[in-house]
């Protein structure tokens, strides 16, 4: 199975049951607790497949920022969202990057009814939060180039 066949496996299984507007969120800066959490979120366009989508980490920086510039044009919506340092320490990290996901998926200009997360339980929205995501999912590797870039 190719990259890309396989990259767009979670979004190919929700549109066969009846889902259209899928959005995957992950967040960037969660390790390095230095800096604002960034989160991002984001609807691909089925009929317009990126090709490239991987997890942030595993790409060069200029394929990331090729990737960003796809994303942003080829993308139903997305949305990026900042968590300040003040706001980690208040809530914690952990609370800070499910807060981060769910305002970024709040703030999509086209409603999800249905979202992918990179390992985080989202509460009672419909989602599926899944291990390595960035990696397995082509809208949770988006919103983490999305992420990365916009952070960096």
């Amino acid at each position: 199975m190719s990259l890309k066949k396989r990259m767009y496996k979670y979004e190919e299984a929700l549109l066969k049951r009846g889902y259209r507007t899928i959005a995957g969120t992950d967040e960037v800066g969660r390790g390095p607790l230095a800096g604002p959490l960034v989160c991002a979120a984001v609807i691909l366009d089925p009929h317009n497949k990126i090709e490239g989508l991987n997890d942030s980490k595993k790409l060069s920086e200029k394929k990331r920022e090729f990737l960003f510039d796809e994303i942003k044009k080829k993308a139903i919506a997305f949305s990026i969202v900042y968590i300040d340092e003040e706001k980690i320490d208040d809530i914690n990290i952990y609370q800070a990057s499910k807060k981060g996901m769910l305002d970024a998926i709040e703030q999509l200009s086209v409603k999800a009814d249905y979202v992918l997360s990179d390992a985080m339980p989202l509460g009672d929205i419909k989602h599926e939060s899944i291990i390595k995501g960035d990696s397995k999912s082509a809208s949770i590797a988006a919103a983490s180039i999305l992420a990365k870039v916009d952070r960096d």
